[in-house]
């Protein structure tokens, strides 16, 4: 098929999973909320980072979905990002085998149990090459979330090895603290002085992870739980037209407890041409408060830079 007959791709607007430890009500009440007010396509539900964190939501777990898909959203189930025992492998297999539903895979063993059914590749997989995207489609994976940490030309490298590797979409992380690494040791519970089989949920007291500082009292990174996230938060509202002639089809919030709906409106108003780049920046600031905005990782830069697009 010509260019000239290649239908232009509406752009999706995606909700990854809550990465936090919140309290199970404000849990179920934020995907409530976000089935009935978010203006977003797809909602990515379940938990990525720690396995004990789980049973505190599944009580709530068929409501938020039945809530979800009512309300006419694509509902997709992660997976964890770690797999550590024979409990955690379990679960994600039943998930794997019995959900009707799309899964995300975020692990190497989810894509294993995954493969031969339409699913999703997380961003904690190492897709960075043509190779992999391909042996992942080949495989079944429908849509493949990149790893944060790749630039522009990696990206439009990938989605243009897409034409013979088959027509997988691509989605890519515009808003929200930035997930660059998972742990088997549990940092939020070593800074309370807990082991983690004993940690008593600390992580529940920083809803947007904990941060940390420099011995310069320079803000750095933020621990959640295991996992090591970027302290600035990454804007790429300036770049979504870049990336739609890229061909990347799939843009991805990460929730914050800041007013994920408003976050919504704004970025679905940048991807509709009825707010400007910078407008959104300005309503993303007032919404975050002094948090920075990052996106050197696009650019090829240090991902705590900010680069004027």
């Amino acid at each position: 098929m010509s260019a000239k007959l290649t239908p232009k791709l509406t752009p999706k607007l995606t909700l990854g999973p809550v990465l936090f430890n919140w309290k199970p009500e404000v849990w179920r009440d934020f995907y409530f909320r976000i089935a009935d007010e978010a203006d977003v396509d797809t909602v990515y539900v379940g938990e990525a980072v720690c396995s004990k964190r789980a049973p505190f939501y599944e009580p709530y777990i068929a409501d938020v979905v039945e809530r979800l898909l009512g309300a006419g959203k694509e509902v997709v189930l992660t997976t964890l990002a770690l797999i550590m025992n024979s409990r955690e492998m379990k679960a994600l297999r039943e998930t794997a085998e019995d959900s009707e539903l799309m899964v995300e895979a975020n692990d190497v063993s989810a894509c294993a149990l995954l493969a031969g059914r339409p699913h999703v590749i997380g961003p904690y997989v190492n897709v960075y090459n043509e190779g992999t995207l391909k042996y992942f489609t080949d495989q079944g994976a429908v849509r493949v979330c990149l790893p944060v940490e790749l630039g522009r030309d990696a990206i439009k490298a990938l989605k243009a090895s897409t034409s013979v590797n088959n027509d997988v979409a691509l989605e890519v992380q515009v808003f929200g603290r930035l997930p660059l690494a998972v742990s088997a040791r549990c940092y939020h519970a070593r800074s309370h002085m807990l082991h983690k089989d004993s940690c008593q949920f600390v992580c529940d007291r920083d809803p947007d992870g904990m941060e940390l500082d420099t011995l310069n009292d320079e803000p750095f990174l933020v621990v959640n739980g295991i996992q090591t996230m970027s302290h600035s938060y990454q804007n790429l509202s300036a770049e979504l037209a870049e990336m739609q002639t890229l061909g990347i089809t799939h843009f991805r919030l990460s929730p914050h407890t800041a007013d994920m709906v408003a976050v919504a409106n704004i970025y679905r108003g940048v991807l509709d041409g009825t707010l400007s780049p910078d407008q959104a920046d300005t309503q993303l600031a007032d919404l975050i408060g002094e948090v920075s905005f990052s996106n050197g990782y696009y650019y090829g830069a240090k991902g705590v830079d900010f680069v004027a697009a």
